[in-house]
């Protein structure tokens, strides 16, 4: 798999990314993300120090990942739960 060299652009800051090719457009997307909401919180709050803008964002982008987190495990545990009934009915049916 080839690598790329990328230069993200975030806070009007450039940092360069060495990624596998498949993941640019996936980089380049969470970096518009990243501006998108520094300019939402920017508007929405009147703040203009980046590094409060980007904890913000941060804080923010940790909270959906923890969310996502627990509901994954949530279905997974849920998924296995119905798997084991379906086991146990089809071992009593044997």
């Amino acid at each position: 798999m080839s690598s790329l060299s990328l230069k993200i652009k975030i806070a009007d800051r450039e940092y360069p990314i060495k990624a596998p090719a498949a993941e640019e457009e996936r980089l380049r997307n969470a970096g518009k993300a990243i501006n998108d909401k520094l300019r939402l919180y920017k508007t929405q709050f009147g703040i203009d120090d980046k590094q409060d803008l980007l904890a913000m964002v941060a804080i923010e982008c940790m909270v959906e990942k923890i969310r996502s987190e627990e509901e994954t495990s949530g279905f997974t545990s849920a998924v296995s739960d119905k798997i084991e009934r379906l086991d146990n009915l089809i071992t009593s049916a044997l």
